[in-house]
């Protein structure tokens, strides 16, 4: 097969030297690419220039992206040309607008026109004691991937922190099912700790457990060849 693999996390810039971003690391990616690559699959691995990587192989290609415009450009091409996806990377679910210090933003009456300029190109000022950041919503590129192609095998990650597993898993159903997926990879933070990663595969009528990244791409490796085989 030939597999996408999502991996790392985005950052989305405030301005020219600052970001917002999110801790992870793309360890997981790492293991499941080698995993992958292992078992004689042709893998592109798609991540950030901090997260973690496979070591060099002739069936690996290594995409780098950097934010959710530069991830969807990557990815819209990559998934019309493979057979599987595996979407692990924790995509900035807002990016930012505009910051500035309180006393513009009070004096400020068009919100809208004030909103609709962008200091992403310059430093902001760091004299003030307090900012204001302004935030949008970035698009689910999960959303797209079956838009992009139908016949693609979807697996997708929900992390969530601290809820009950009923919970964990009902949510882990609604994004399989909005967004088309063959089945979810569903964790708690507060079940990540180094190797130890508690995971659970969910699809519609059930959940297959992991108990460590290694077994998290065993698990999702079996699960795509049964698709494959059922064929």
């Amino acid at each position: 097969m030939k597999i996408i693999i999502t991996s790392g996390g985005t950052s989305e810039a405030i301005d020219s030297v600052r970001d917002i971003t999110n801790k992870a690391t793309g360890r997981l990616g790492q293991v499941m690419a080698e995993r992958f690559l292992e078992a004689g699959h042709d893998v592109t691995f798609v991540t950030t220039k901090h997260a973690f990587k496979p070591q060099p192989h002739d069936r690996l290609t290594v995409r780098l992206i950097s934010n959710v415009v530069s991830l969807t450009e990557t990815l819209e091409p990559l998934v019309k040309t493979h057979d599987a996806i595996v979407h692990a990377m924790a995509v900035s679910d807002y990016t930012p607008v505009y910051m500035t210090d309180f006393e513009t933003v009070s004096e400020t009456k068009d919100l809208k026109q004030f909103l609709s300029a962008h200091n992403a190109e310059t430093k902001i000022s760091s004299s003030a004691d307090y900012q204001v950041l302004f935030l949008k919503k970035t698009p689910k590129v999960i959303s797209a991937i079956k838009e992009w192609n139908p016949a693609i095998h979807l697996i997708g990650f929900k992390l969530l922190v601290d809820v009950a597993k009923q919970e964990l898993f009902e949510v882990a159903r609604a994004s399989l099912l909005k967004n088309k997926a063959d089945a979810i990879v569903a964790n708690d933070l507060t079940e990540i700790s180094g190797d130890t990663h508690k995971a659970y595969l969910v699809t519609t009528s059930k959940e297959i457990q992991a108990e460590t990244k290694q077994g998290i791409a065993d698990m999702i490796l079996t699960f795509l060849k049964n698709i494959e085989d059922a064929k």
